[in-house]
C-alpha cells in the first residue's frame, strides 16, 4: 500500500464500518417491527453507503480504478435514496390505514424533477467513465448540484416540523445537513479549479461516517420522526425559490468556467463580469414584486390542492389589523391585507360614517384620491347588502346577466385598473366596500377566490366596526365628562345666585349701614372670583389644577364661622388643636362650607350648627354637626354621595358628590352618622401635614 493512501483508507474504512453498523441496528428494528417503509428505505441508502465506504477502501488499498468508478456511481444512488426518504418523510398514513397514504398533490412534480436531475448525474458520470476521466467536469457539477438541492430541501422540511417532532428528527437533520454542506464544499472547490482536492476526498469518507451515531440517535428514538412534517405554502415557495437560484447560479457557475477557458487571456476578467452581471439580475429578479407574484401563483396553482394556506393567511390578516389605533389606519392595512392576498398593488376603502347617507374614501393604499360618493341607497349598496358578492368587474363588463340588476356608478367605471369589489358586511349591515385594482400577474378568480375575500372582508369589517364603536364610545364619554362638569357649575352658579340673592334682600334694610357696605363688596367680590374660577374651568374643559400646599384648617374653619355670621347664622367652633393638611385651600374651604351650609337648611337656621377640629390618629378630623332633619338609613345607603341625589326640595345633589370626589382624591375619608329628626354628623378626615421647626429665616426675624 502506497504511504499516500493510508490515511484514505483509514477515512473510508471508517465509514463502511459505521454504515455497516447502522445496517445492523436497521435489520433488527426491522425484524422486531415486521415492516416499516421509512425504515426500509433508510435500510437501502445504509447499504449503499456501507458500499461505498467499501469500495473507497478497496480503491485506497488496491488502487484499483473500476472500484473508483463503482464507487462514484454508488455515490450517485445514495444521493438518489436519501431524496426518497426525504420524499417519503411526507407521506402521511390515510386515517383508515390498509396500506391508504396521501400523497401531497407536489410530491410527484418533485419526485420527477429529482428523478431527472438523478438521471442526468449518472449519464454525465458514466460518459466521463467511458472517456477515461472519472471526475468529468459535468459530472462534478451535476454532483453539486444535487448536494445544493438536499440541503435546500432538508432545510425547508425541517422549518415545517412541529416542536413535538423535531426532538425526534434533529438528529437525523443535523447529521444530513453536515454531509450535504461537506459535499457542497468538495464538489464546489472541484468545479471551480476542475480538479479534486485530493486531501478533501481523503477525509471525505471519514466526515460521512462521523455522522452516522447521529442517524443511529434519530433512529432509536423511534420510527415517528415526521409524522407531523406538513410542508406548508411558505415552505414550498421558498424551496422554489430557493432551487430556481441555485439552478441559476450553477448554470451562470458552468458558463463562467467555459467563458475562461475559451477567452485567453481575458478570459478570467470576462468571467469576472459575467458573474456579477448574473448577479445583480438575480438582485433584481428577487426584489420584484411582480416576480415574487408570478412564483407564488405557480407554486399554490401547481403544487397544491388548495391555492391558499387559510392559517397562515388568517394568522398574517389578523396580525395587519390588530396593531391600528384609528380607523383611518386600520383601512389601509384592511386594504393592504385584502390586496396582498392577490397580489393587487393597491386598492381603497369606501366607509360610511355614523348619520351619513353615503359612502366616501377614507383610506387608500398606492391609489390616486377619488372624490367621488356612493349614496347608501344606491344600486351598488343595495346589491352589495343583500348579496354580499365580490364583484368582478371584468366579468360585470363581459357578462352583465350574472349581476342582475347591478348598475355600476360612473366613478367606478372610469377608476383606472378597477378589478375586484369586496364588501365589508358587519352582520347584515354594509359598513364599507373595497377597490382593488389588476394584479401584478394573471389571478384567476374562482369560487376559493370570492370565498377568502368574503370571509376576510367580514372579519375587517367587525375590525373597523369595533373601531368606530370605540372611537363613539370616546366621544360620549367626553361629552359625559362636559356634562359632569357643567353639572359642577352649575351648582357653584347656584350657590353665587343664593348668597347674591341673600345680599340684594337684606339690602333694602342694610343699605346705609356702612358696615353692610363692606360686608357687600367683599361678597360681590368673592362672587365674581368665584365666577372667573368657573370660567376658566369652562374653558379648560376641567377643574383648575392649581397648585397643593399647606392648609391651614383652623384658619379655614375661623373664615367659614366669619361668613356665615355676617349673614346672621351663628356656628358653634371648637378647635382642639392647629392642624395643618395638604390640598388647595379654596376648594377645601368649599367642602367645609358646602357641609355646614346643609347642616344650616336641615335645622331650618333655626337649630343647632357646630364645627368640631381635632385629631384622629395621623389624620384630621372635621366634624360639621346638626340637630336638625336627618337621613334615612335607606338614603345613606343607595343615594348618599351620588349624583343629583338630595334630600332638598331645590337641590341638585351635587355639591355632596363633589365633596365625596375631592376628599377622596386628597386621601380621606368622608363617615356619616345620621338619623331623622335627630340631626347629622359628617366627619372628614384628612391627612396631617406635619410642620417641623421653623426655618432660619424665622429665626432670624424672631431674634431682629
Amino acid at each position: 500500500m502506497a504511504g499516500g493512501m493510508i490515511p484514505a483508507a483509514a477515512s473510508y474504512g471508517l465509514g463502511a464500518l459505521a454504515y455497516s453498523a447502522l445496517v445492523l441496528q436497521l435489520i433488527h428494528l426491522l425484524w422486531r417491527r415486521r415492516g416499516g417503509g421509512r425504515l426500509g428505505v433508510m435500510l437501502a441508502v445504509a447499504v449503499l453507503s456501507a458500499a461505498w465506504g467499501w469500495l473507497g477502501f478497496a480503491y485506497a488499498t488496491r488502487f484499483e480504478p473500476s472500484f473508483l468508478a463503482l464507487g462514484i456511481l454508488t455515490d450517485i444512488l445514495r444521493y438518489g435514496g436519501w431524496y426518497a426518504f426525504l420524499l417519503l418523510l411526507l407521506v402521511h398514513p390515510g386515517e383508515r390505514g390498509g396500506g391508504t397514504w396521501s400523497r401531497p398533490p407536489w410530491l410527484l412534480s418533485v419526485a420527477t424533477g429529482l428523478g431527472l436531475l438523478l438521471l442526468f448525474a449518472l449519464g454525465s458520470v458514466v460518459l466521463g467513465i467511458v472517456s477515461g476521466g472519472y471526475f468529468y467536469h459535468p459530472g462534478l457539477f451535476h454532483m453539486l448540484a444535487l448536494a445544493v438541492l438536499a440541503l435546500v430541501f432538508l432545510e425547508q422540511l425541517y422549518r415545517n416540523i412541529s416542536p413535538d417532532g423535531q426532538w425526534n428528527v434533529k438528529p437525523l437533520c443535523l447529521g444530513l445537513a453536515g454531509v450535504f454542506i461537506f459535499d457542497i464544499y468538495f464538489y464546489s472547490d472541484a468545479v471551480l479549479f476542475n480538479r479534486v482536492d485530493g486531501q478533501a476526498w481523503t477525509v471525505r469518507g471519514a466526515v460521512h461516517g462521523l455522522v452516522v451515531p447521529l442517524l443511529a440517535l434519530s433512529v432509536s428514538r423511534g420510527q415517528g420522526w415526521a409524522d407531523r412534517i406538513r410542508l406548508s405554502h411558505r415552505a414550498a415557495l421558498h424551496t422554489a425559490a430557493l432551487s430556481l437560484a441555485g439552478a441559476y447560479l450553477l448554470f451562470i457557475a458552468a458558463v463562467g468556467y467555459y467563458v475562461r477557458y475559451f477567452g485567453g487571456e481575458w478570459g478570467r476578467a470576462l468571467q469576472l463580469g459575467l458573474v456579477f452581471a448574473a448577479l445583480m439580475v438575480l438582485g433584481l429578479l428577487a426584489a420584484s414584486a411582480a416576480m415574487r407574484a408570478k412564483l407564488r401563483v405557480l407554486v399554490r396553482k401547481h403544487f397544491f390542492s388548495y391555492r391558499y394556506d387559510y392559517r397562515e393567511e388568517w394568522l398574517r390578516f389578523t396580525r395587519t389589523l390588530s396593531p391600528q389605533d384609528s380607523p383611518r389606519e386600520m383601512g389601509q392595512q384592511a386594504i393592504r391585507g385584502l390586496a396582498d392576498m392577490l397580489e393587487s398593488p393597491a386598492g381603497g376603502l369606501w366607509l360610511k360614517d355614523a348619520g351619513q347617507p353615503f359612502f366616501y374614501l377614507a383610506a387608500r393604499w398606492n391609489m390616486a384620491p377619488v372624490a367621488a360618493r356612493e349614496e347608501a341607497g344606491s344600486s351598488l349598496c343595495t346589491f352589495l347588502a343583500g348579496s354580499g358578492w365580490v364583484i368582478n368587474l371584468e366579468e360585470v363588463r363581459c357578462f352583465q346577466k350574472r349581476y342582475d340588476g347591478l348598475e355600476l356608478p360612473a366613478w367606478l367605471l372610469e377608476l383606472p385598473n378597477a378589478w375586484l369589489l369586496v364588501p365589508l358586511l358587519a352582520g347584515s349591515e354594509l359598513v364599507g366596500f373595497v377597490v382593488l385594482t389588476s394584479p401584478r400577474t394573471p389571478v384567476p378568480v374562482n369560487w376559493e377566490v370570492n370565498d377568502l375575500l368574503k370571509t376576510a372582508g367580514r372579519q375587517a369589517a367587525s375590525f373597523i366596526a369595533q373601531m368606530q364603536a370605540t372611537e363613539a364610545l370616546l366621544e360620549a364619554r367626553k361629552f359625559d365628562a362636559f356634562n359632569r362638569m357643567s353639572a359642577f357649575v352649575v351648582h357653584d352658579l347656584k350657590n353665587i345666585v343664593s348668597q347674591l340673592s341673600l345680599m340684594v334682600r337684606n339690602a333694602e334694610r342694610h343699605r346705609a349701614n356702612p358696615e353692610f357696605q363692606q360686608d357687600m363688596l367683599t361678597t360681590v367680590q368673592d362672587a365674581v372670583d368665584r365666577m372667573r374660577q368657573l370660567m376658566l374651568q369652562l374653558r379648560e374643559g376641567s377643574a383648575p389644577a392649581g397648585l397643593s400646599c399647606g392648609v391651614d384648617l383652623a384658619r379655614v374653619v375661623g373664615r367659614i364661622q366669619a361668613a356665615k355670621a355676617r349673614h346672621g347664622q351663628a356656628i358653634e367652633v371648637e378647635i382642639g388643636e392647629p392642624l395643618v393638611t395638604r390640598g388647595q385651600e379654596e376648594r377645601i374651604e368649599r367642602v367645609i362650607g358646602h357641609l355646614v351650609q346643609n347642616a344650616i337648611e336641615a335645622s331650618d337656621g333655626l337649630g343647632r350648627v357646630w364645627i368640631k377640629l381635632g385629631r384622629q390618629g395621623s389624620q384630621a378630623r372635621i366634624e360639621v354637626g346638626d340637630n336638625g332633619r336627618g337621613m334615612s338609613p335607606e338614603f345613606q345607603r343607595e343615594r348618599l354621595f351620588k349624583p343629583f341625589q338630595t334630600t332638598k326640595e331645590a337641590g341638585m345633589g351635587i355639591g355632596a358628590y363633589e365633596s365625596f370626589l375631592y376628599v377622596n382624591e386628597l386621601g380621606g375619608k368622608m363617615l356619616v352618622d345620621s338619623e331623622v329628626n335627630q340631626g347629622t354628623r359628617v366627619a372628614i378626615l384628612l391627612p396631617v401635614l406635619e410642620v417641623g421647626g421653623r426655618s432660619g429665616l424665622d429665626r432670624q426675624e424672631a431674634a431682629a
